[in-house]
Formats: C-alpha cells, sequence, structure tokens
C-alpha cells in the first residue's frame, strides 16, 4: 500500500467516524426514543464488497454492531464460501435503528436514514454492493419487483455493480433452496468483482447512487 493510498484510507475511516458520531445522537425519526443504540455500520473502510441489510435486530440493537445473530453467522459463512472474511467487506443497514418489534421500516423512517447510507456508500466507494432482502433492494435499484425476480442477477449502478439476494434472516426461516440462492448471488458478486460475469441488462445506463 502506498503512503498516498493509506492517507485516503485514513481519511475514509475518519469521515466515516464523524458521520457515526452523528448518527448516534440522531432524532430524526420517532425510532430515537425506542432504540437501545444506533448500528451505523462495520467493516474495512476501504472495502471493494459493501453489503446493505434492511434494519437492526434485537442483538445488533443490544451490541450496535450488524449482523451478530443468527443471520449474522448465516452471512460470514456465506462470505467464507467466496474466500472473504468480515474484516474485509463493509456491512450497514437502510435503518441505523431497530425498528419495534422487528415490524418493517416505514417510509418516513427509511427517508429519515437515507443520507447515512448515502454518505457510507460513497465514502467507502465500494465497486460492489450486495443489497439484502427488498428494501435495501427497492432503495437502491429503484425497482417495484420483489426479490425473488430480482435476484440472481448482476445490475449496472453508480458505475459499479449491484447484486439484489435474499436477506439471511429469510434464508433462515425458508429451507435449503434459498440457501442454495443466496449462495449463487454471493458467487455473482464475487464474480463481478473480478470484472468476469455478464450484466443483467448490457445496454441499461449507469443508475445514479440511489436510482
Amino acid at each position: 500500500m502506498t503512503g498516498e493510498r493509506a492517507l485516503d484510507r485514513a481519511e475514509r475511516a475518519r469521515e466515516l467516524a464523524e458521520l457515526a458520531a452523528r448518527a448516534a445522537v440522531c432524532t430524526l425519526c420517532s425510532l430515537a426514543e425506542t432504540r437501545t443504540r444506533v448500528v451505523f455500520g462495520a467493516g474495512d473502510p476501504d472495502a471493494d464488497l459493501m453489503l446493505v441489510g434492511e434494519a437492526p435486530g434485537f442483538h445488533e440493537d443490544q451490541q450496535g454492531e450488524p449482523f451478530v445473530g443468527p443471520a449474522g453467522k448465516l452471512l460470514d459463512r456465506l462470505l467464507a464460501d467466496v474466500g472473504r472474511r468480515r474484516s474485509e467487506v463493509y456491512i450497514a443497514n437502510v435503518l441505523k435503528c431497530r425498528p419495534p418489534g422487528n415490524r418493517d421500516p416505514l417510509q418516513p423512517e427509511i427517508d429519515a436514514c437515507s443520507d447515512y447510507l448515502r454518505q457510507q456508500l460513497a465514502l467507502i466507494d465500494p465497486k460492489v454492493v450486495i443489497t439484502l432482502g427488498n428494501f435495501a433492494t427497492r432503495l437502491l435499484l429503484k425497482r417495484d419487483a420483489g426479490i425473488s425476480r430480482l435476484r440472481g442477477q448482476v445490475y449496472p449502478w453508480w458505475n459499479r455493480y449491484l447484486v439484489p439476494t435474499l436477506h439471511p434472516a429469510a434464508v433462515l426461516r425458508g429451507g435449503n433452496h434459498l440457501l442454495e440462492q443466496i449462495r449463487a448471488d454471493f458467487t455473482l458478486a464475487q464474480q463481478a468483482l473480478s470484472e468476469q460475469t455478464e450484466l443483467a441488462d448490457p445496454a441499461a445506463e449507469q443508475l445514479g447512487l440511489f436510482g
């Protein structure tokens, strides 16, 4: 690593830390009244692969880290299957606070929180983004189809690649056929990192940061 690249990494880490500090005291939506801890994101600020989930669950709300419960253990296994460690990627969620009872995010909450994710994506500048589930996929890809129709393909996005896949929590509930699907999607993402992949729509214009 060159000195210039190391400085870039240090600057990204500093700006992410400043953004996390702002998120830690955020009161832009009512989730600030019910959260235990803000779950900003975690991982390598220089990552070429970023994963975006839906919202923190119980374990994440308690520990302040994304994907630390059963779904997180599955995520670690999926990363290992493609030769990746959690420390080599960056993981975040659409929402930084847990919705009560793990209910679905509400649109006002997504709107209030989206700028944090926008800035995370801009600072980390990953080559490939994996969206985990419907909410992250709809926010970033701006398509109304469900995840079962969108997954299994690589999309041009933000001058990078986006790979939609199932949420690990849904896979845990859904059985082996869903596990095979999410594994295939992680393989697609790894292929996209090495640019050995076909795009879902090669003629499509590159989408903006949030579609």
